[in-house]
Order: C-alpha cells, then sequence, then structure tokens
C-alpha cells in the first residue's frame, strides 16, 4: 500500500493550509516561498484536489471513487464529495474527539479500537450512517492513551452533526453534515471542475 511520508508541516506549506486544519498545533517557523509565478486555473484546480486528499488522508483512486459516487447522488456533487469524505469512520472518530488527528484517528481504527453498533469496525474507509453508534472498545478503555484522553474534553469541538459522550468514550451520528458544517478550506467546485475536463 502507498503510504504518504512527506513531514505533515511540509505538505501544509506546500498547500498552504494551518497545520490546525490536520489537528496539528505545531506551527512550522519556516517563511513560505515568496514566488511571481502566476498559477494557472488547472494549477489551482489540482492544488485543491490535493488539499483535499491531504487533509481527508486519502489516495489518488479512492478519492476518484469518491467522485464518482458523489456524482450519482442527488444534490450538488462538490457538497456530496465532501458529505462521503467527512462520513468515513476514521474522520467521525477524529470528529467525536477520541483522536488528536485523522492520522491518528486511523491509526486507532486500523487497531480494532472502535466498535460500530456493536461490532468491531477496522476498515478506515468505512461509511458511516445516521444513526450508527461509534464507541472505544471496552478493552480499549482502559488503556493509557483513552483514559488521558477522557480528561482532556476533546469532545468539545465535536460538529453539531454529531453527538459526543466524552464520559463515556462514545458518540453517535444524528445526521450528515452541512456543507458550512464541514470546516475544511477547500474550494470543492474546483475539484469537481478538474474531475470534469
Amino acid at each position: 500500500m502507498a503510504i504518504d511520508r512527506v513531514p505533515d508541516l511540509k505538505r501544509c506549506r506546500a498547500l498552504g493550509i494551518e497545520p490546525a486544519v490536520i489537528g496539528r498545533s505545531k506551527t512550522s517557523k519556516r517563511q513560505p516561498h515568496r514566488t511571481n509565478r502566476k498559477v494557472s486555473e488547472y494549477g489551482l484546480q489540482l492544488r485543491e484536489k490535493q488539499k483535499a486528499k491531504f487533509i481527508y488522508g486519502v489516495l489518488e483512486r479512492q478519492f476518484r471513487g469518491y467522485y464518482e459516487k458523489a456524482k450519482k447522488m442527488q444534490g450538488v456533487t462538490g457538497e456530496n464529495l465532501l458529505r462521503l469524505l467527512e462520513r468515513r469512520i476514521d474522520n467521525v472518530v477524529f470528529r467525536l474527539g477520541l483522536a488528536n488527528t485523522r492520522r491518528q484517528a486511523r491509526q486507532v481504527v486500523r487497531h480494532g479500537h472502535i466498535i460500530v453498533n456493536g461490532k468491531r469496525l477496522d476498515i478506515p474507509s468505512a461509511l458511516v450512517e445516521v444513526g450508527d453508534v461509534i464507541t472505544v472498545s471496552e478493552k480499549s478503555q482502559q488503556n493509557a492513551f483513552f483514559k488521558a484522553l477522557k480528561e482532556t474534553n476533546n469532545a468539545l469541538s465535536a460538529p453539531a452533526w454529531l453527538e459526543a459522550d466524552q464520559e463515556n468514550l462514545k458518540g453517535k451520528v444524528v445526521r450528515f453534515p452541512n456543507r458550512d458544517e464541514i470546516d475544511v478550506p477547500i474550494t470543492e467546485q474546483s475539484i469537481i471542475e478538474l474531475y470534469s475536463r
């Protein structure tokens, strides 16, 4: 499987996004490169796609699959695409405050710490449905990492479409997110235009 080994802060700097977007509190002390080069429309569209792939930790083939799925859904394709990315279990675990970054959330899911509707789920790309209950497995709750998470109150920043219960390390999908609740700095229309070429 392909793994992106480029340091997070370097990628953030290159794509012009704040590290906080991916859950990192650290900031780079380096100044961004100042170039007077004019970026073409294609270049801007490509950057938006790279931003989305980087933020959600998705590779090209999978991302293309989400685009194809979003196109077939009712409504605006760009919003559907972001909604699909938000519904990934690794993103939901991150949004519920059960991990500090999406990358860490993916690892938490992969290692079998997450239970969805009473069943263990270890596929980070699995999509949640309305009404799904996400919990940290009982055995994992004894883990030092999750014990520390209980104290931090990460869930305070959980979006309105999710119901977070930090005390019991669980959450529920109340509904799917609206576009204004998805706080990622992405112009999804550019991605759609890029794929429509």
